[in-house]
Parts: structure tokens; sequence; C-alpha cells
């Protein structure tokens, strides 16, 4: 069905789903194209400022894209994510924040992120049996961006580099923004997300998701995590 497979963290139906899903212009629960929101202050086309995170739809990555390992089959993987993750503890923070990573835009977690980080790093390590090796293609574009010695064994051990004490939660709501334009963009963008951001702020369920062969990413099932 899928040339890959991810584990997210996809907001539960509602405002904020609705809103990101507008914003990114990709529905990932419905797999279809979607009107972004009119926000007439924006000097740069919403569809411009979403273009690179579009395909990937409104979500944080928790295991990366993989490709499914020789031996495995889509509906092993189905039921093993099930049981995975009724085994995993929920998660509660303060809340979610428009903030900047470099040029991006993301929201990102308030709040202490031990759990966070843990529940992220037993999905990691937990999924792995199932991902195919990464090509070597793939792996040196990673290289190519720079990595740091342990963003580098991430990369060879785990298939990617920014896991386990390089990950941070973040739901990307941009591509790479020059510097002159962010300001502007955080700010309206800030003022239409806001009444949409939860508080607190809770990890109640992880979603298997594929993507398809035009490269858009599709929400599979969503599965709920330990209480």
């Amino acid at each position: 069905m899928f040339k890959r497979y991810a584990i997210y963290f996809t907001a539960e139906p509602g405002p904020l789903a609705d809103f990101g899903a507008a914003w990114l212009g990709w529905d990932l629960e419905t797999g279809e194209a979607v009107a972004h929101p009119d926000l007439p202050d924006l000097d740069m086309p919403i569809s411009q400022i979403t273009a690179t995170p579009r395909k990937y739809g409104f979500h944080a990555t928790m295991k990366p894209p993989f490709r499914l390992a020789e031996g495995y089959s889509f509906e092993t993987l189905r039921n093993q994510t099930a049981q995975i993750c009724a085994g995993l503890d929920s998660v509660t923070l303060e809340a979610l924040s428009l903030q900047r990573i470099g040029r991006f835009l993301a929201l990102t977690p308030v709040g202490d992120d031990t759990k966070l980080n843990g529940l992220a790093a037993s999905v990691v390590k937990a999924f792995d049996r199932f991902r195919a090796p990464a090509p070597e293609a793939e792996i040196a574009r990673r290289r190519a961006a720079g990595l740091t010695p342990s963003q580098e064994d991430n990369l060879m051990r785990w298939g990617y580099p920014y896991v386990l004490q390089d990950f941070h939660f973040h739901m990307t709501l941009s591509g790479k923004l020059a510097k002159s334009e962010l300001p502007a963009i955080e700010t309206q963008l800030s003022k239409a997300i806001e009444p949409h951001l939860p508080s607190p702020f809770e990890i109640r369920s992880l979603t298997l998701a594929g993507e398809a062969e035009d490269g858009q990413f599709h929400a599979i099932e969503r599965f709920a995590l330990k209480k």
C-alpha cells in the first residue's frame, strides 16, 4: 500500500487538527488536499510558506519514515503498532507554543519534556526491527547537512540523525524562511493558531502513517496509549 511508514503524533480531531491541515493544505486523516485559511495580512502565499512540510501533514515525528524490512508485512506492522502503543504511557505537558527552530516555524511543547523524550526514545527502539537499512544515497544526503558525532551514531544505528538525545518534539508549520520574512509570518501565524493551542497538551495516542507513491503521507490508524 505504501512505500514507507512512520509513527507520528497527530492532533486529536478538533480545531487544532483542522487548522493544521488547512494551514499545510493537506489533511492526513482524509488523504486529501484542503484549502488554506484566509489570512490577508500575510505578505507571502501560505502555499509557498508550507510547500516543504505539506506532504508530511500536520504531525510530530516519533519514528522517522522507514521502508519495511524484509520478512515483515503491513498487517504485522499494524498489529504490532497496536500492541506497542498499548504498553506505552501517555504524556501530559503544560501547553504547545509557536516557536522558531532556526529559520522554520513549528509548535513545540511547554514544560518538562523528560517523559515525552522517553516516549519518543521507546518508540524509536520498539519499531526499529521493522526498518529496512537506509540506502547509501539517503545516508549520504543526511551527512551532507553536517552531523555531530552523536547524530552520526544515530544515523548508523537507527537510520536517522535526530533521535534519542538529539530528538526535539516539534510540529513543523513552514519551510525554511528568509530571516527578513520570519517576524511578520510568525506574528500572523501566531494570531491565527493561538486560539487552537491546547493547555494542557496531552499525547494520548500515536498514529501509524504511510507514504504513498506520490510522496504524500496518509494517516492509516490511530492507536491509544496507556492512560
